[in-house]
C-alpha cells in the first residue's frame, strides 16, 4: 500500500510530484515523525457532473446557517481536521504534514473552505490543487452540516473554475451520499494525467 519515508526527506516539490502520479502521504499517528506514501488500488472520486445533494441538505443550505469563506484560516482548518473527537480518536495529520501543507497553501497549491458562525470557525475542509485537479484531504465539523455545506461550496467553486477532477482518496458511506465512487487505479491514472497536465487553475 505504501512505503515509508523519513519526514526530513519530503519537500513541497516532492509532494506535488507525488500527487501528479497518484501518491499522497499519511502518518500512522499525530506523534509519529515518519510519513508513508499511499497509492490505493481503488481511488475515491466525486464526479463533478454527478454531485448529489439530499433534499434535507438543500433545505439547510437555503437557510444560510454559516458564512462560507475560502482560504482565510487554512492553519485553523488543518488543526480542526487533526482534532481527536469521539468518532475519530486518532489522526494521521502529524506536525510534518501540517508544515508541508501550510507551505503548499503559501505557494497557492493548498486551499481551505470554511464555515463560520460569526467569528467562530465551526467546520471546514482542505485539499490540494494541481492543474485542473483538486485532491480533498480532510474535513471537520463542530456544527450540524458544517462540513457538508463546505463540500457543496467546494464543488460549486471547482465547477466555476473549470476543474475536472475531485479526488477524495477513498470513499466512505458519507461521501457516497454525494455521489462518490471508486475507480480502478488504471482508470484513475488516465483521469489524473488529463487533469494535472493542464495549466494550474485559479481556485
Amino acid at each position: 500500500m505504501g512505503r515509508r519515508s523519513r519526514d526530513r526527506d519530503i519537500t513541497v516539490d516532492m509532494l506535488l510530484r507525488a500527487y501528479s502520479i497518484g501518491l499522497f502521504p499519511m502518518a500512522e499517528a499525530a506523534d509519529d515523525p515518519e510519513l508513508f506514501w499511499v497509492e490505493p488500488d481503488l481511488r475515491g472520486i466525486i464526479p463533478l457532473d454527478n454531485f448529489h445533494i439530499s433534499k434535507s441538505l438543500a433545505k439547510a443550505i437555503r437557510k444560510r446557517p454559516f458564512d462560507i469563506r475560502f482560504d482565510t484560516a487554512f492553519g485553523a482548518v488543518m488543526a480542526g481536521c487533526a482534532e481527536e473527537v469521539p468518532d475519530r480518536p486518532n489522526t494521521w495529520i502529524n506536525e510534518t504534514i501540517r508544515k508541508l501543507y501550510i507551505e503548499l497553501h503559501e505557494i497557492g497549491h493548498a486551499h481551505s473552505v470554511e464555515a463560520w458562525d460569526g467569528d467562530t470557525l465551526v467546520g471546514g475542509l482542505y485539499g490540494v490543487s494541481l492543474g485542473a485537479a483538486f485532491f480533498g484531504e480532510s474535513m471537520f465539523s463542530r456544527r450540524t452540516n458544517a462540513s457538508k455545506i463546505c463540500l457543496v461550496h467546494l464543488v460549486e467553486r471547482l465547477h466555476n473554475s473549470g476543474f475536472i477532477l475531485l479526488d477524495t482518496q477513498f470513499t466512505t458511506d458519507h461521501l457516497k451520499t454525494f455521489g462518490a465512487i471508486d475507480v480502478p487505479k488504471d482508470e484513475y491514472s488516465k483521469m489524473l494525467d488529463r487533469a494535472v497536465n493542464q495549466p494550474d487553475l485559479t481556485f
